[in-house]
This record gives structure tokens, C-alpha cells and sequence, in this order.
């Protein structure tokens, strides 16, 4: 579980550094960002959220958010679109090479040591890609709604959602239905892209 955080999480964090630095931002760049070294990426509480998410199967954990000024896109809106969905599709693109990568292992029977592993690499890849699309800030998914809303509804939105985004994402996770809204999407792709049940 902590490699497949460390992986997932650096990959994630990277995808969204060097966006921001394709789209003209070089913030992410100053603060040492582009980087695929997971110190780079730690969260002090998010990592210590982990820690306790292991030992009790219950909680949320996260990264330290990447520094993104849209101002210096060169579309913000569009930009701020890019570099937000790539985020989760960088962790969907390396589920997807993991998964090549189980697949082989299981058909030749080799490094088969490795194969719980490389499944939870994939299962945790799923999860946080699935998780970030979720449109309630701090998400990915509230970046990613908001700029494909017309202007004055996003302006509504980012104003309720700064508001009362936080108080929602913890009552989903409190009451559980967060578990229920990631879990049935995750199973599907893992099965479709490993060929294996979860």
C-alpha cells in the first residue's frame, strides 16, 4: 500500500506540475514540483492521514497540492481544464501500463511474487483517479466542471462550492457514501483493463 501511494501519488502531482508548466505557468517549476522524487510530493498530515488510513481501513489521505497560478496560462480557463484532468488521467494512463505489465507476468507465470503488488498499484491508481474526478473542491473534478460551465454558472458554483465543498466531501466520507460512489467504477476498470477480478 505505501509503494502503490508513493507511485500513484507521484504521478499524479508530476502530471499536474508539468501541465501547468506546458500551459505557460512555471510556478510549479520555481517550487521544485516537476519532479518524480515522492519526497517532492509529501504532505506532512497527508501522509500522516495515510499512516492511519493503513491501520484502520478508514480515513482519506493526500498530496501536497501542486502551486498553479492560471493568470499565467495562456488561456486560464482551458489551461486550468488541462492541468486539472491530468492529474487523473495520469494516474488511468500508468493503471493502464501496469496493468500490460500484469497481464504479462500472469500469462508467463513470472514474477509472480510481485503480483500483489502490482494490483494494488493498479487498484490504488484507479481509486485516486476516480476519486479527483469527484466535482467538490479541493478535487480535480471542481477545476474540471468549472471550466467547461458557462462563466456566470461557474461563478455560482466556485462561490457555493468555496463555501460549502469541504463540510460535503466530509459528510460523504463520514457517512460512507464516498466508499460507494469510487468502488463500483474502480472494480469495472481494474476488471477490464487486468482481465482479473477484485
Amino acid at each position: 500500500m505505501a509503494v502503490a501511494f508513493l507511485t500513484a501519488l507521484t504521478v499524479h502531482e508530476y502530471a499536474h506540475a508539468r501541465a501547468a508548466l506546458a500551459q505557460g505557468d512555471d510556478t510549479a517549476l520555481r517550487a521544485g514540483r516537476v519532479s518524480l522524487n515522492p519526497i517532492d510530493h509529501l504532505d506532512p498530515l497527508g501522509t500522516i492521514m495515510f499512516v492511519f488510513m493503513m491501520l484502520s481501513g478508514f480515513g482519506i489521505a493526500w498530496g501536497k497540492p501542486v502551486p498553479v497560478n492560471p493568470m499565467r496560462f495562456k488561456s486560464p480557463r482551458w489551461g486550468n481544464l488541462k492541468v486539472s484532468l491530468w492529474g487523473p488521467f495520469s494516474n488511468v494512463l500508468f493503471a493502464c501500463v501496469l496493468s500490460i505489465l500484469l497481464r504479462v507476468m500472469v500469462q508467463q507465470g513470472i514474477f509472480m511474487s510481485y503480483k500483489p503488488l502490482v494490483e494494488t498499484c493498479v487498484l490504488l491508481n484507479l481509486m485516486l483517479a476516480i476519486f479527483n474526478l469527484i466535482p467538490i473542491p479541493p478535487l480535480d473534478g471542481s477545476h474540471i466542471l468549472s471550466s467547461l460551465l458557462p462563466y456566470d454558472q461557474a461563478r455560482r458554483y466556485d462561490y457555493f462550492m468555496g463555501r460549502y465543498g469541504m463540510i460535503i466531501l466530509i459528510g460523504l466520507l463520514l457517512s460512507r457514501v464516498l466508499g460507494s460512489i469510487i468502488w463500483p467504477p474502480v472494480v469495472i476498470l481494474f476488471k477490464l483493463l487486468t482481465g482479473l477480478a477484485y
